[in-house]
């Protein structure tokens, strides 16, 4: 009988044009492929059938998060190899003849049965796109897994978002000390002094609630559906000697009331809006301001063809995530009276922030493990995984937004020159 090796790559030649660009090992211990590439391992028939079943993306991920297919070596570094071969060359559309080989194949090498159960972590929503309700199962879907999982993953601060990376060759440079430039950053963007009111929307676990009221003494709202968050957020505060100047709110976007802020944030919080409502989310912050109040949005990017996050994504990270050209962003936030100011690209930090968190994941998996499990913990590293080289292959974006309320004069108070703002940080 052939090694079963060979006959996956005879398998795979069917629908993608040339050598393979990675070395297969299967279930009896056979290779194919060339040596020098990263080696991808079938533990098991199973692996070929949730492929079957569920052709894709989506089958791919399953097999790799169920413990059916795994990769020797760096998981990234895989899935751009293979993510670039499928692109330059681009997939084959087998005839009637091939479609009946790759059949008898799929059937020789046991991949025939009943559907295979998939891994838990699915997100489970009901009720109308973006109601607030399923919003707040999305949001909770995502962020409320567990704060001591996102103490494994993130750095002290507990942001979660691209952090900005002002020494990133220097060794002593971490990434609580990115993550404190990004805050920073955000903070001299908005011009925040004493006194001045912040609204916070979608604040995570509070590092840039937590820094504008510390560092700039801002009386800061922050606005949450998480209810984990929120929770350690307004611990946080109490701990840390600032509660009289922050007010967590657990509410929808949609039900921020009040107005005249100094300055507003959404820090990766739009993605979670929705296209349709996205207008109405633009209006929200026009009105939360005052004239001359200034809103600084940091939000993912993707090219025209793509808003989307992927089926894997959609389905296990973040359901109900949509994502635009920055330019589309920009239009909508003109289009409700705020005047862009500055479009900041940091895609790149966002791969050096997300190969941080890797290194997190990999260094404590046996806390994760433990923790969340084995089958979260590898959904997690592919997202990570992923989400790395989509960012170092400009597949997607991160922008900082910074808009201004203008008076109907046209006036807007905004420095001449940006050249404060990335001033050296002093450590506090």
């Amino acid at each position: 009988m052939r090694p079963a090796a060979d006959r996956l790559a005879e398998l795979l030649g069917h629908f993608l044009p040339g050598p393979l660009p990675v070395r297969l090992r299967a279930w009896d211990g056979s290779q194919a492929g060339p040596p020098d590439a990263p080696t991808v391992v079938l533990r098991s028939p199973e692996a070929l059938r949730r492929v079957l079943w569920q052709p894709g993306e989506l089958g791919l991920a399953e097999a790799y998060v169920s413990g059916d297919l795994d990769v020797d070596g760096d998981l990234a570094a895989a899935l751009s190899v293979a993510g670039r071969t499928v692109r330059d060359r681009g997939a084959a559309r087998p005839g009637p003849a091939a479609l009946a080989s790759s059949a008898a194949l799929a059937l020789r090498l046991g991949a025939a049965g009943p559907r295979p159960q998939r891994p838990d972590g699915r997100a489970r929503l009901t009720g109308s796109l973006h109601s607030a309700s399923r919003d707040r199962a999305a949001i909770s879907h995502h962020y409320d897994l567990s704060n001591d999982f996102y103490a494994l993953l993130l750095d002290e601060s507990m942001a979660y978002s691209c952090a900005y990376w002002t020494r990133p060759d220097d060794p002593a440079y971490t990434l609580a000390d990115a993550q404190r430039d990004k805050v920073e950053l955000i903070c001299r963007k908005l011009g925040l002094g004493p006194g001045d009111r912040l609204l916070d929307v979608g604040c995570g676990w509070g590092s840039l609630t937590l820094h504008a009221a510390k560092e700039h003494k801002a009386r800061v709202t922050a606005v949450t559906l998480s209810r984990a968050q929120h929770a350690f957020v307004t611990d946080r505060a109490a701990r840390e000697g600032v509660a009289d100047l922050v007010d967590v709110q657990l509410r929808h976007w949609r039900h921020i009331e009040g107005g005249g802020y100094d300055a507003a944030s959404a820090v990766e919080m739009g993605e979670h809006v929705g296209d349709a409502e996205y207008p109405a989310f633009a209006a929200k912050l026009h009105d939360a301001l005052r004239p001359e109040g200034r809103v600084l949005i940091q939000q993912m990017s993707r090219g025209a063809q793509a808003p989307g996050g992927g089926a894997f994504i959609e389905t296990y990270i973040a359901p109900d995530m949509h994502m635009r050209p920055v330019g589309r962003t920009v239009d909508v936030l003109e289009a409700a009276g705020l005047e862009a100011r500055s479009v900041e690209s940091i895609r790149e930090h966002y791969a050096t922030t997300i190969d941080a968190w890797r290194a997190n994941l990999e260094r404590r998996w046996n806390e994760v493990e433990e923790l969340v499990g084995p089958t979260t913990g590898r959904v997690w590293r592919l997202y990570l995984a992923g989400a790395s080289i989509a960012f170092s292959e400009r597949r997607m974006g991160v922008d900082q937004i910074l808009a201004v309320r203008p008076t109907r004069e046209g006036t807007s108070a905004m420095p001449h020159t940006p050249a404060d703002w990335y001033a050296p940080v002093t450590p506090s």
